[in-house]
Formats: structure tokens, C-alpha cells, sequence
């Protein structure tokens, strides 16, 4: 039985809100988004089942059977912990058909960083990422989060195979950064788009009448043109979250702004973030994950080392 899907709701998430998103991956959710609220889409089964088969990195660490373990989609094998941070990344926990794209979000993320963080057995984290980012809200909180923990124990980043946007912004905030040499990373921008559709309304005959107080209330209503004062909004919002993604990936990069700006949310390759210090190591993900979990069968580490993990992330929790 397939899911009911509130449209609207996800909507409010892509409309006349700030993304850190690349323009391909708004394309293609309003490319889903677009017919179904205008009426268009009938559904076929086509539409509403499709099966994701998704291969976790974890599967495929040179590490004994007993050793591997999922615990609410934390990957844990031998001192490492895998987590995958793969589709559309939105604030908080939702569903969406698999026609469109998978979610993550950050609030799921924070939950399982601090799972692996806990965890006695493991030693070190990797997010493995593939995704063309998502929303602005909710990112630089889960990016200082990533921060903060990565203080307690190591956290690499693993592009496979891409890591755009908001996936970058997350990326950047971790300890290290390794790109597959075919990945892509970037797209270091912002993006809002609105959606008006009163020419269609008044094609179909249809009228909505709106009141309201306050001068802003009714700011990018799909049902008007949109006027010059919500045109100087957008741009407000869009400075802000403009600098602060900008700033946050210099700071924990260890660049400058202006060196991060002049990348003009391109889309970039590994070679060229390499040259630009967006990234730390080039190489296939499998490669780095073994060359990681190898580390650890060399050197293992006291088992008290998890008790003082625990008692600095309480610490942290206490501070956030």
C-alpha cells in the first residue's frame, strides 16, 4: 500500500526558501513537485514502487563477519563506524515516495553521530556522502555539531560520490576529507526559488481572494506577481545564508573567504578542490575505508578510551 504524500508541505520546504542545493537537484524535485500540485500527475504503479538497493561501504570492509553490526543505520565494523549521508538533506525527520529522491535528515544525522560516538567499539567515523544538498535550515547547527565531535573522536569524510552544497557544508566540518577520484564537490552557494502560477490560475478560471496584517504576510504568494519588496527580502536572506556557509567552510578549512567565494558555487572535480584545500586526500572510497580500518587493527586503543569518549560527550551535549 503506497504512502500518502503531503505536497504542500514539501513544497513550503523548496519554495521561497533558502537551499543549499545544487540547481539540478531543485530541478528534479520540482520536476516531481510541479504536476501534482497542479493536477497533472496520474499515478501509476511505476510511479509509486520502486525499489532502492542501496550498498553500504560497511559491507565491504575487510573486517570478519562477527565484526559487522548495523544498529539504526550506524554501520559498525571492526573500530569503525559508517554512516551514510546520501539524497536530500532537510531539517528534520519526514518520508518521501522513492520516485523523487531519498531524505536524510539532519536530526537523524546528529542522532547517529552521537550513537557512534558512544559506541565503546568504535574508534573513528565516516560519513559517507552522496548528495546534492538540501535545506539551509538545520545545516550549520548539524555542521558545528559534526565539529564539536569530531573533537571526541575522528570524523572522515568520504565523497562517493558527491558531496555538493549542504552535503559540503557537513563535509567540511569533519576532521578530513577524502574524494573518490570521479566524485564531485562544491556548489557552495545558496539558492531560492519562488513559484507564481496566476497566469495558469486565471486561464483556469480561478480567483483567491487574500487578506492579511502586516506588510510581509503576504510575501511570495504563488497567486501574484511578485512585488519589489519581497524581491529585497530574498536578497536579504539570501546574503545571510550566503555568509554564513562561506564562513563556515573557510573556518573549518582553514582558508579564506575570499578564497572561498571566488569558487562561484562551482561545481568542481577532485583535482581542482584538491588545489584549492576544499579537500584533503583523493582516492577510491573502498580504498580509504580498509586503509582506515586496517589503522586500527595495527593500533588498537585501550578500551578506557571509550569511557572518557562518553564523558566528553556528555560535556558537549551540555554545552550545544
Amino acid at each position: 500500500m503506497s504512502q500518502l504524500i503531503n505536497y504542500p508541505h514539501i513544497a513550503s520546504m523548496v519554495f521561497g526558501q533558502p537551499l543549499f542545493a545544487t540547481h539540478q537537484l531543485v530541478q528534479s524535485v520540482k520536476a516531481v513537485l510541479e504536476p501534482r500540485l497542479l493536477g497533472q500527475f496520474t499515478a501509476n504503479a511505476e510511479s509509486v514502487s520502486v525499489v532502492v538497493n542501496d550498498l553500504k561501504l560497511a559491507n565491504q570492509v575487510e573486517a570478519r563477519s562477527n565484526d559487522l553490526m548495523a544498529i539504526n543505520g550506524v554501520m559498525v565494523a571492526g573500530k569503525l563506524a559508517i554512516i551514510s549521508v546520501h539524497g536530500i538533506l532537510v531539517p528534520r525527520a519526514g518520508t518521501i515516495d522513492a520516485s523523487c529522491n531519498e531524505l536524510i535528515s539532519y536530526e537523524k544525522l546528529r542522532n547517529q553521530i552521537s550513537m557512534a560516538v558512544e559506541h565503546e567499539l568504535v574508534e573513528h567515523i565516516v560519513l559517507d556522502f552522496h548528495s546534492g544538498g538540501g535545506a539551509a535550515m538545520g545545516c550549520d547547527e548539524c555542521a558545528e555539531f559534526i565539529r564539536a565531535m569530531s573533537q571526541i573522536k575522528p570524523i572522515t569524510a568520504i565523497i562517493n560520490y558527491a558531496a555538493y552544497s549542504a552535503a559540503f557544508y557537513l563535509a567540511a566540518a569533519c576532521s578530513e576529507i577524502i574524494a573518490s577520484p570521479t566524485s564531485g564537490v562544491g556548489s557552495i552557494g545558496v539558492i531560492i526559488e519562488t513559484a507564481e502560477i496566476s497566469k495558469y490560475e486565471e486561464k483556469m478560471g480561478v480567483t483567491y481572494n487574500t487578506f492579511y496584517r502586516g506588510a510581509h504576510k503576504n510575501d511570495f504568494s504563488p497567486h501574484e506577481e511578485i512585488t519589489d519588496q519581497a524581491v529585497a527580502e530574498i536578497n536579504k536572506r539570501l546574503d545571510s545564508a550566503y555568509a554564513m556557509f562561506t564562513n563556515s567552510v573557510a573556518k573549518h578549512r582553514d582558508i579564506s573567504v575570499d578564497d572561498v567565494i571566488a569558487t562561484e558555487a562551482r561545481l568542481l572535480d577532485p583535482k581542482e578542490a584538491l588545489s584549492l584545500k576544499l579537500i584533503d586526500k583523493i582516492m577510491p572510497a573502498q580504498d580509504a575505508v580498509n586503509q582506515l580500518a586496517q589503522q586500527y587493527q595495527i593500533h588498537s586503543k585501550p578500551k578506557s578510551r571509550s569511557i572518557q569518549a562518553q564523558a566528553k560527550m556528555l560535556d558537549m551535549n551540555c554545552k550545544l
